[in-house]
This record gives C-alpha cells, sequence and structure tokens, in this order.
C-alpha cells in the first residue's frame, strides 16, 4: 500500500508544482499521437492531469485498484504498472486523434480494473475469483469510459490500459488449470 500512496503522492506533487509554478506548462509532455516528441509522454502522461478535479478523479481509483493489485503479490504491482503504462501509452500513441495531448492516469487505473477483473478468469483460484466479482461490482460502470462517448476524456487510453490490464493478468496469472 505504501508504494501505491507514494506514486500518487508524486502525482500530487507534479500537479501543484504544474498549477503553481508553471502555469500548466508540463501538460505539454503528454502523449501526443505519431509524433517523435509525443513518446515522451508515455511515462510522463500518469503523473500529469488537466486541473485537481482531474487528478482528485484519478487518484481515488487508482490508490483502491492499485492496492488491491498489491493485495495477494505486493511483487505484482510493478508489473502490472509498467506493462499498463506501456501499453496504454503506445494504443494512444498508435491510435490517438491527431493534435490531441492525452494526460492523466486514468489509462493506468483502467489497466488495474482490467487485471482485477481477469485475473479470476485466468488464475481460476476462488480468491482471486472473488476479488474478480468483487471489483466487477464496485467498478464495472467505469467500463463504459472504453468508449468514444464524452469528448475531451481519453477513452483511447482508457480501451488500451483495459487491454494492458488483460495482457499482465494472463501474464502473471498463476496457471490453476494445468495443476
Amino acid at each position: 500500500m505504501a508504494t501505491v500512496l507514494r506514486l500518487a503522492m508524486w502525482m500530487w506533487i507534479f500537479e501543484l508544482i504544474d498549477i503553481l509554478l508553471l502555469g500548466q506548462g508540463l501538460n505539454a509532455l503528454g502523449i501526443r499521437p505519431r509524433t517523435p516528441l509525443g513518446l515522451i509522454g508515455i511515462p510522463l502522461c500518469p503523473f500529469l492531469h488537466g486541473n485537481l478535479s482531474h487528478l482528485i478523479a484519478n487518484t481515488i481509483p487508482f490508490v483502491s485498484l492499485g492496492w488491491l493489485v498489491t493485495v495477494r503479490r505486493p511483487k505484482d504491482f510493478w508489473a502490472v504498472t509498467v506493462l499498463v503504462t506501456i501499453v496504454s501509452g503506445l494504443g494512444i500513441w498508435i491510435f490517438g486523434r491527431a493534435g490531441s495531448v492525452h494526460i492523466g492516469a486514468s489509462g493506468v487505473v483502467f489497466g488495474y480494473l482490467g487485471f482485477l477483473l481477469l485475473r479470476g478468469y485466468f488464475e481460476r483460484s476462488a480468491g482471486a475469483m472473488f476479488l474478480s466479482i468483487l471489483v466487477g461490482v464496485l467498478y464495472g460502470g467505469m467500463l463504459w469510459g472504453v468508449l468514444p462517448i464524452r469528448d475531451g476524456v481519453s477513452w483511447e487510453g482508457h480501451l488500451f490500459g483495459f487491454i494492458g490490464g488483460i495482457l499482465a493478468a494472463r501474464l502473471l496469472a498463476d496457471d490453476r488449470r494445468t495443476r
């Protein structure tokens, strides 16, 4: 849990520095689809937010879902976080709308969601399936975020983050079906 809180703290530090000292200038370092400079935004994107309400909206599910990723195996947290950041970022960079800049931790949040929802399927253990069902009940409504239904929202980041979470669930699963 401490690792999740530390990352959330860094998101807040970056945003406060950006607001108070840089006039939101760091947001220009977000992911810019299909531009060489836009690749820099892939690791930075989760730390950049449009405003405090955007940051708050990402912090709460980031901490709660991130903590749930660590519950069974804390080392999974870093593997899932890195994988979903890369998959989400590359998905945005390849398929994102031209001329847009994508910022925020929601791709990572949707990655955690995908990981937690599908881990039960891939592992087939009672604990993992219970956690998948619990997360589905509590956070299943977020799945609408992978659809292009709201202007100004990076549904691409949500979709590819979710896909990255599914990939992480598959790669990190203890395959109980073969035992």
